[in-house]
């Protein structure tokens, strides 16, 4: 039976799925703008169009991705000049020479470990100087000075304009983990409280094991918040802040581990009668109280009428059984263990 063919839709799509920021295609636009008009005066000769397109490319959204890519530009364009420049005055400039230009330009790239971004730039280069002009020492020489004028006003115009900070978003992230962090608490609380179809369990344990994604997705947000802050000069008014969410994400990591381990326990463990044991019933309400922590600990209570920093945590010592019921006393013992962990996390005062 033959499948039928199917178009990978998501790979055709050229389109992102959200606008990335405005300012960025403005300050773009500007250190294209001012690098064409400086090389222009500069460098004469043809249109400086390396030095528009290494302005184009230089300008991301860190400092430090600007100062790397401006880095990997200029040592492209180089290698590329020397190697067109090179095969040219040799071999002159027929089609099959330009050709030959990017192959060897790959090739060495690639003996020289170079990244990918410095690679496509090696052979692009060799192929625009030797089929927009004479492969001549000067011409590659003004192409190299008309690119490193295009880098440099990149990184200008990126610093000089409202140079991007990626904090914000790290925060928003880090507040997500902690409401579905609170929130799978909660629901596993519940499920203590209330029967439960087998359905509904798996749902649980769909619903706990997201919140690894959503962790790894706020410690991406971090990580990138603080390559915005390289070489950034408005780094010094939020490098504090991130760094407070960075101890907040290394404490709330193995609670993550230990919500998803104590979900998969009931899911493995679950009995109709487990609703009716007090001890569980216990567990339930601690587990209702961490929710409520967390969300203090993340300031983040639902109910905004009341000041959360000044609320007391709910809690406060660690839950005793001592007579676990004999039918549930796996599942007991490993909820309490979790449970116990989830209580130093919670007890322990941020560092």
């Amino acid at each position: 039976m033959r499948l039928p063919l199917r178009l990978p839709r998501e790979s055709l799509s050229f389109r992102a799925p959200r606008r990335g920021p405005f300012l960025q295609v403005a300050k773009t636009a500007v250190a294209m703008i001012a690098a064409w008009v400086v090389a222009d005066l500069l460098v004469p000769g043809p249109p400086p169009i390396f030095a528009a397109i290494a302005a184009v490319l230089v300008v991301q959204p860190s400092i430090n991705q600007s100062f790397t890519r401006a880095v990997e530009r200029s040592v492209g364009v180089i290698v590329g000049v020397v190697i067109a420049s090179v095969l040219g005055i040799f071999l002159g400039s027929p089609t099959w020479v330009i050709l030959l230009a990017g192959a060897v330009s790959l090739v060495v790239a690639w003996a020289l470990r170079m990244s990918p971004g410095a690679t496509n730039q090696v052979a692009i280069s060799a192929v625009l100087v030797l089929a927009l002009g004479t492969a001549t020492p000067n011409y590659a020489l003004d192409r190299v000075i008309e690119t490193v004028i295009g880098a440099i006003i990149g990184i200008l115009v990126n610093t000089a304009l409202v140079p991007p900070v990626l904090v914000p978003d790290a925060r928003s992230k880090v507040d997500i983990l902690g409401r579905e962090l609170a929130a799978a608490l909660e629901r596993l609380a519940d499920a203590l409280e209330t029967p439960q179809t087998r359905e509904a369990l798996e749902g649980l344990l769909l619903e706990a094991r997201l919140l690894r994604p959503v962790r790894d997705a706020a410690a991406d947000a971090i990580r990138d918040g603080a390559d915005s802050l390289s070489l950034n000069p408005r780094s010094s008014r939020h490098r504090a802040d991130l760094a407070e969410m960075q101890a907040r994400l290394d404490r709330f990591t193995p609670v993550v581990t230990q919500t998803v381990g104590m979900t998969r326990a009931v899911y493995d463990g679950y009995t109709s009668s487990i609703v009716e044991d007090p001890s569980v019933r216990a567990i339930a309400e601690q587990l209702h109280r961490a929710a409520h922590d967390v969300r203090l600990d993340f300031s983040l209570e639902a109910d905004t009428e009341r000041d959360p920093v000044a609320e007391e945590p709910a809690l406060t010592r660690p839950l005793q059984i001592r007579t676990p019921s004999p039918e549930h006393w796996v599942l007991i013992g490993s909820l309490l263990m979790d449970l116990h962990r989830i209580h130093e996390t919670l007890s322990d005062e941020p560092a």
